[in-house]
């Protein structure tokens, strides 16, 4: 009988006889990552005028740069690598995904562009640095996420191949992040060029000791469509993209591409270019690029950090100042609350008793006329009574 006084009706399992019903725990998970929802972090490299935020806002369809500015050729000169994230919340068909765009404005503008990638380097640090202190802390039930996850690099199309820049920038951070190169603005090229410029960047890449996110393999348990989508896409890097945000008619059909005299560029056509190939790359494999930034960069830089003694560094940040923001500190528990207090109290004892030993250190040490009398006499320390130890 239920609480409210009805009968209640015998129960009835939706299973058949012999099935235990394990089966069905993909679908729980399912039903919670769907609930809580998805993060993505994306960085975007490459020289000005590449169209990396076109192709950011056709990939996703979407706008995350509304208000815009475009500095003036005056502007660049004096103008200097800077970091631009941009967060939007994307939900298609129910699933939520809280998308991080990085852009880096101002790479390779300069005439010296030596240590242009150092704010590149110093954020995707300090991404891994923040989320090892929350993961070092109390509260760790809702830690963001911040890790940089992939990396598109462009790559000029007019330049023959890689560039002394492109080069010593993914040297320095293929260690640190999943680099994807890509060849922009594609349609400036024809297919034997595409094919001769892939051909070279890839040989470029093996002789410099770059390694660029590779596809995993195909379990043996996958379907021939499956092996044959990843065989494609193993064989498209770099990628050659166009990015267009507009959409055109052509043959009573609308697509979205870019109108030229000779003919109409379609961005979802693969015989065009390879947009629709690194977009299904992204989100295909978008739990595996974050596994290989948890399980291989950031264990990394977690153990770099250990092994040269910084793990000292951050629990000494954590006492001298407060990791969290106020907001944070609000939503302590009771119990994190007691811990904090108890902390506090056992710190302030060993205090006092490190100061006891001080002073019978220091009584010990001065001439006693009665020895014998010191040993069966209490001491007065400080306020607490201590027998001879």
């Amino acid at each position: 009988m239920y609480p409210d006084g009805k009968d209640d009706q015998q129960f009835v399992n939706p299973e058949q006889p012999g099935y235990v019903g394990f089966a069905n725990l993909p679908n729980q998970v399912h039903r919670k990552s769907v609930k809580k929802g998805f993060e993505f972090t994306l960085m975007v490299v490459g020289e000005a005028g590449l169209g990396k935020s076109t192709l950011v806002n056709s990939l996703f369809l979407t706008d995350l740069y509304p208000e815009r500015h475009i500095p003036s050729a005056t502007e660049k000169i004096s103008q200097t690598v800077k970091i631009d994230a941009s967060t939007v919340e994307i939900e298609e068909r129910g699933v939520k995904l809280r998308l991080t765009v990085v852009d880096t404005p101002g790479f390779g503008d300069s005439l010296n562009s030596d240590n242009c990638f150092k704010p590149i380097i110093q954020y995707i640090d300090e991404q891994f640095e923040r989320f090892l202190q929350d993961e070092s802390g109390l509260n760790r039930r809702h830690i963001i996420d911040n890790r940089v996850h992939c990396c598109f690099y462009f790559i000029n199309p007019s330049g023959h191949g890689l560039r002394p820049l492109d080069i010593s920038f993914m040297k320095t951070v293929h260690n640190k992040v999943n680099i994807v190169p890509c060849i922009a603005k594609a349609d400036t090229l024809t297919k034997n060029e595409i094919i001769n410029l892939k051909r070279k960047v890839l040989d470029q890449i093996d002789d410099n000791g770059i390694n660029v996110y590779s596809l995993p393999d195909c379990d043996s348990d996958e379907d021939d469509d499956y092996r044959e989508q990843c065989k494609q896409l193993k064989y498209a890097v770099p990628f050659a993209v166009v990015g267009a945000n507009t959409v055109i008619e052509v043959k009573g059909r609308k697509v979205r591409g870019r109108m030229y005299p000779w003919g109409v560029v379609e961005v979802e056509n693969p015989e065009h270019c390879d947009f629709i190939k690194l977009r299904t790359m992204l989100i295909t494999h978008m739990q595996d690029l974050q596994e290989v930034t948890q399980e291989v960069h950031y264990e990394n830089f977690r153990a770099e950090k250990l092994s040269d003694g910084s793990g000292t560094t951050i629990s000494a940040k954590r006492s001298s100042k407060p990791r969290r923001p106020e907001s944070q500190d609000k939503e302590l528990s009771e119990r994190e609350k007691q811990l904090l207090a108890k902390e506090a109290e056992l710190k302030r004892m060993q205090d006092m008793l490190s100061k006891m030993q001080a002073e019978m250190t220091q009584k010990q040490g001065s001439p006693n006329p009665t020895p014998n009398a010191q040993r069966n006499v209490p001491q007065q320390n400080g306020g607490v009574k201590s027998h001879n130890v």
